[in-house]
């Protein structure tokens, strides 16, 4: 295909030809990350070359891994070649032969590599990354992933004497369309949002190029006078926070007596590929973050979850910041909910992010003007495809069974964009750069300090949390100047956010970091945390009452405008064939 000449007759001929070449790089990339499935084979190769000569040039590592594998093949035979510990295998089925040999060949070798991938002589990142390719390569030739050693698909296709292979070839059919991008996925029947989810009555009050913010309803006579903000990540719908009745932290927190506002993000389309992150920020945080001070006529609570919490430390920073800020103009509190500040130690996430990546995925949304939601969707499944991407196969293709719809899946259908200028900026400035942590940040022209923001802040983190680990949030404490309540919860990035009083099961730890406090490593705070049973939702509303410098007032209306929405509005189920 002919490379259209983005030249002038005026322009340098030096300039000319890098436009040129940059123009062809990106289609290359962009062409290869759809054969890759967004994996830049340029970050993997150097870190698959610098694992292989380390390994080649330390024998006694060798051994050492040689030693390993004698120990795990006497271990596998005595065992009988049963499987011990995956929990992929757990069916009686795997026990017997010749399944069992099998499933204990596949989980020997996870351990071996598991060690092989963390040999001294690399940097932490090629660890990182020689781990993850390594078990995607042994999620994908898993043996319960293919019919002829699943024992489990084969006793349902005699059973049925075909029926459900069938019906998994139907099923897969459906997904393979999905995955080429000629059909949408499709919406879970009997969970639309509006009327089985984000059901919590409220209405639009206010509306940007960005954002559409709600307030809801109150359901008691007399509120805090202190309203509570919440602004979620713009790579997901704001309604992960009002799932179904029974567990929507927007009905929960209004239930005990507070005014609740929520940011529900607009889907950016090509047009909007020059929208940045001071945008962002400015039109999904700071704007909202006015109006409703100026609609309460007090100080704001003002929480982000995941992304939008890193918004919200920077808004708040910024505010902060300012010569003389009006005390009525600062938040009265933050709340971060799984978000990052320090994006030093970022995870898994930190595989799938730098240089090469950056370069592929900008390439791509070069193209498109935004990432879409199938990309992003599936970049998060890389990081468990044993649990996100395999065993659903599994269940769909071998077995013929339909996955059952939940709340969260039906939210979770419900995808996102993200603008190519904003997440470019977002990729760069804090997982390549880490500019926050680092006081190198700017906004609209200024530099962002969080060693500014001396409110107090209620900072929540997950045990199981594969996008934001705890640790990395845990960082915030080193940054910031306030007093710090932080609360480590069960569950993962979004079970344990989402997490109802009288879930069973739940618990959490806290503790308090004064700011006169010298600041704890996560060890030390661990040793200090206390342990509670329940929910952690009942610990936020009983900080936020602590913090409470005015009588409640009476019930705040909703104010009524005939050109802005009921709740959810109208930034939700906007399907693409992207």
């Amino acid at each position: 295909m002919a490379c259209p000449d983005p030249c002038q007759d005026n322009e340098d001929p030096k300039l000319c030809a890098k436009s040129v070449a940059e123009a062809l790089d990106g289609q290359i990339l962009a062409a290869l990350a759809r054969w890759s499935q967004g994996l830049a084979p340029a970050s993997l190769l150097p870190a698959a070359a610098a694992w292989g000569t380390s390994l080649a040039s330390s024998p006694g590592t060798q051994l050492q891994l040689w030693q390993q594998a004698v120990r795990l093949g006497q271990d596998w035979w005595s065992a009988g070649g049963r499987p011990q510990e995956n929990g992929r295998y757990s069916d009686s089925a795997w026990q017997r032969w010749p399944w069992a040999p099998l499933a204990g060949i596949h989980e020997a070798a996870e351990h071996w590599w598991h060690q092989a991938t963390r040999i001294d002589g690399v940097s932490p990142h090629v660890k990182e990354q020689v781990g993850f390719y390594a078990r995607q390569w042994l999620d994908m030739v898993a043996p319960s992933n293919h019919l002829m050693s699943n024992p489990q698909a084969l006793h349902r296709a005699i059973g049925s004497r075909g029926a459900s292979l069938a019906k998994g070839w139907q099923l897969m059919q459906e997904d393979i369309m999905h995955m080429v991008g000629q059909t949408a996925r499709p919406i879970p029947q009997g969970l639309v949002p509006g009327q089985e989810l984000a059901t919590t009555q409220g209405r639009v009050v206010m509306r940007n190029h960005l954002v559409e913010l709600i307030q809801y309803e109150a359901a008691t006579p007399r509120v805090q006078a202190a309203p509570v903000l919440i602004v979620p990540s713009c790579i997901m719908k704001y309604y992960i926070l009002d799932l179904s009745r029974h567990n929507s932290m927007v009905r929960w927190l209004a239930e005990q007596g507070h005014t609740v506002y929520i940011v529900s993000w607009r889907n950016p389309q090509a047009s909007d590929a020059g929208i940045g992150f001071d945008d962002y920020v400015r039109l999904g945080v700071l704007d909202c973050l006015s109006w409703v001070r100026q609609a309460c006529d007090h100080p704001v609570h003002l929480a982000g979850y995941c992304l939008g919490g890193t918004f919200a430390a920077v808004a708040t920073a910024h505010l902060c910041r300012r010569p003389a800020p009006a005390p009525q103009d600062v938040p009265a509190s933050l709340t971060l909910l799984a978000a990052e500040t320090d994006f030093s130690e970022p995870g898994e996430m930190g595989v799938l992010i730098d240089e090469a990546q950056v370069r592929m995925i900008e390439a791509v949304m070069k193209r498109q003007g935004f990432l879409s939601g199938r990309q992003m969707a599936g970049s998060f499944q890389f990081l468990h495809a044993a649990d996100l991407v395999w065993a659903r196969r599994t269940q769909r293709w071998l077995m013929g069974e339909e996955v059952v719809d939940s709340d969260l899946m039906a939210w979770n259908a419900d995808t996102t964009r993200l603008p190519a200028t904003m997440h470019s900026q977002y990729l760069r400035r804090f997982y390549l750069d880490n500019a926050l942590a680092n006081g190198r940040l700017r906004f609209e022209g200024d530099t962002v300090q969080l060693r500014d923001v001396r409110l107090p802040l209620f900072v929540v983190g997950t045990e199981k949390d594969h996008v934001s680990p705890w640790r990395s949030v845990f960082k915030v404490h080193q940054l910031v100047a306030g007093d710090v309540r932080f609360v480590l919860t069960s569950g993962g990035h979004n079970a344990g956010i989402v997490s109802e009083p009288g879930h069973a099961g739940r618990h959490f730890r806290m503790a308090d970091t004064r700011s006169s406090d010298s600041r704890p490593t996560p060890q030390e705070w661990l040793c200090v945390s206390q342990t509670h049973q329940g929910s952690w939702w009942t610990a936020w509303h009983d900080w936020l009452g602590g913090l409470a410098v005015a009588d409640p007032v009476p019930a705040r209306p909703v104010p009524f405008d005939p050109l802005l929405p009921q709740a959810p509005g109208s930034h939700v189920m906007v399907r693409y064939n992207d």
